[in-house]
């Protein structure tokens, strides 16, 4: 099999490592991209990672390479650093991402390494460490490049030359006096117009925003729905504070998913962080798993509820396992579709009606077509017409309320206010089991007169 890129400089760091040769080892990270060694920093051990990083002499590389990294590995980097040598990688990053960074690390670290940082990058962190994690603010670059309206276009490209550090300018910003964005130029449309066009004359009007304080996933929905570059965020009197660009919506979109991913598994992203500890990893799991042993306790009871009819009609707990299982299954495929849809933008109260009449209706199908099946495969292998009959109609009802329950649970916590992505797996599955254990065993022993047709 051929080795990726990845894998061979991985390969060679390793082994480099393991015989210690450094001069050899900073030779290969000298030559290497920021973004591969980001790549490999994931693989290696605790140990491998301080030497590799330890390597890294040029703050701007290193600084390039924390960006890559989850901040927990970037933090568990700086930990063995000194605050000048932290102090002087942030330096090199953009004010969002060290600002994450510095709010990740401990409180009296922190302190020092904002006051070793020079002035006005210390004020651009502690300006956006002001706002609320996960929102706009705090994602935000301040470095933004903004021009009067009449500058022109010739002004406006000397005004690039000599700022060509700033985050973005494909796009150039128009404010008025009070700093209000009142319009945006693209570059492009910059470099086809005479050099004395004012930008008032060729700017769009039709400015795009987000606030300070937006959630940063409607961000994402925003830079998504409009394919924009860069979004300008603006604070309360709608001056321009900053903007965000596509790459920290990138990350914003992966982290978002993760953690949807990850509440709907029933455990947390920090997983990441506590990899190589098991307990702290196991905290994590069993707040669910203890939900889904009571969950199972309960369903327990309630056979015992119906140990008369079970005792009678034996032949019944043969399927309990295929009622919860499918129940279970179809709840988990609705909750799954309302959750992804809800933090896409896809799904909103307004349309929650015609997806919840959509997952009654397709759950109503597929209990039918299940039913007819198990029903079938009832008759056939206990030759009992009325067990077949319980067994395909409990089935079609476990299954059409479990895609109910799954469409009305997620939208239940979104209203509320809390997450809906717990509302999926460990929940959907252990709420549905017990749904579809009390239709099957209430449906088989309103039934129980007929059972003597048993052969």
């Amino acid at each position: 099999m051929v080795k990726t890129k990845t894998q061979v400089l991985l390969d060679s760091v390793r082994r480099l490592s393991r015989r210690q040769a450094v001069v050899h080892l900073s030779n290969i990270l000298e030559k290497s991209h920021p973004v591969d060694i980001a790549d490999i920093i994931r693989y290696l051990t605790d140990s491998e990672k301080r030497m590799v990083f330890g390597l890294i002499k040029d703050a701007e590389k290193a600084a390039e390479i924390l960006s890559e990294l989850d901040v927990s590995d970037s933090v568990h980097l700086l930990a063995g650093m000194t605050e000048e040598q932290i102090s002087n990688i942030l330096r090199e990053m953009s004010s969002d991402d060290a600002a994450e960074l510095i709010s990740n690390l401990p409180e009296e670290i922190a302190n020092r390494v904002l006051m070793l940082m020079e002035k006005e990058d210390q004020k651009e962190v502690e300006d956006l460490l002001q706002y609320e994690e996960k929102t706009a603010g705090r994602i935000m670059t301040t470095e933004v490049f903004a021009l009067r309206e009449e500058t022109t276009a010739g002004d406006t490209i000397k005004a690039i030359q000599k700022n060509a550090e700033a985050e973005m300018v494909f796009y150039i910003y128009v404010v008025d006096e009070r700093d209000h964005p009142v319009g945006v130029v693209s570059l492009r449309q910059l470099v086809v117009v005479p050099p004395e066009t004012r930008l008032l004359d060729i700017m769009t009007t039709d400015i795009i925003s987000v606030t300070t304080d937006m959630d940063q996933e409607e961000v994402a929905r925003v830079v998504e729905r409009y394919n924009f570059l860069a979004v300008p965020v603006v604070d309360d009197k709608n001056r321009l504070m900053g903007i965000i660009t596509v790459d920290d919506i990138i990350d914003v979109l992966r982290e978002e998913a993760t953690e949807d991913f990850m509440k709907m598994a029933g455990t947390k992203e920090e997983e990441y962080v506590y990899h190589d500890k098991v307990t702290r990893v196991a905290k994590l799991r069993l707040p669910w798993l203890i939900t889904n042993l009571f969950g199972g306790l309960v369903t327990g009871y309630l056979m015992w509820l119906f140990k008369v009819t079970i005792k009678d009609m034996l032949a019944l707990i043969t399927f309990i396992p295929v009622i919860t299982g499918m129940g279970g299954n179809v709840g988990v495929q609705s909750s799954s579709i309302m959750v992804r849809g809800f933090a896409t933008g896809k799904v909103d109260f307004t349309r929650v009606k015609q997806f919840l009449t959509r997952e009654i209706l397709v759950g109503l199908l597929m209990g039918l077509c299940c039913g007819i099946v198990v029903g079938c495969v009832g008759y056939l292998w206990h030759r009992s017409f009325i067990l077949g009959i319980v067994v395909g109609v409990s089935m079609m009802g476990s299954m059409t309320v479990a895609a109910t329950m799954g469409t009305l649970v997620p939208t239940f916590f979104r209203k509320i206010h809390v997450d809906p992505a717990i509302a999926s797996g460990p929940f959907v599955t252990t709420s549905n089991d017990i749904v579809g254990i009390l239709i099957y065993l209430g449906f088989a022993t309103l039934m129980m007169n007929y059972f003597h047709l048993i052969g």
